[in-house]
């Protein structure tokens, strides 16, 4: 095990958290804001391909890590690269409001 690595990856994901946290607030947790803005997206895209692979990378380091959702972060990671163009921002809002908070505890768990 590479505990360096692990918590860098950790750490790394906790601070998207909080910058796709930000985009929430800055929004006032309103979708159509949100939408219409076109940074706010491509910021979001960006922050979710992060994600997805800190947590293939921590999962390739420990497989006996558990985030609950890991398959489907690191398949929207590889859509994000690969298939851009396909990415609805309503995707995206519904994964910040409902998936976000989350995976929010469960890095704060693995942190620990």
């Amino acid at each position: 095990m590479q505990p360096n690595k692990i918590l860098k990856y950790i750490l790394d994901i906790e601070s998207v958290i909080e910058e796709l946290e930000n985009v929430v607030t800055i929004h006032s947790s309103d979708y159509i804001k949100f939408s219409s803005n076109f940074m706010a997206v491509r910021t979001v895209e960006r922050d979710l391909e992060i994600i997805g692979e800190a947590i293939r990378k921590l999962t390739e380091i420990n497989p006996d890590i558990k985030i609950s959702s890991s398959k489907q972060i690191i398949g929207l990671r590889n859509m994000i690269v690969h298939a851009y163009d396909s990415i609805d921002p309503a995707t995206l809002w519904r994964i910040l409001i409902k998936d976000i908070p989350i995976l929010k505890t469960e890095i704060e768990e693995l942190k620990k």
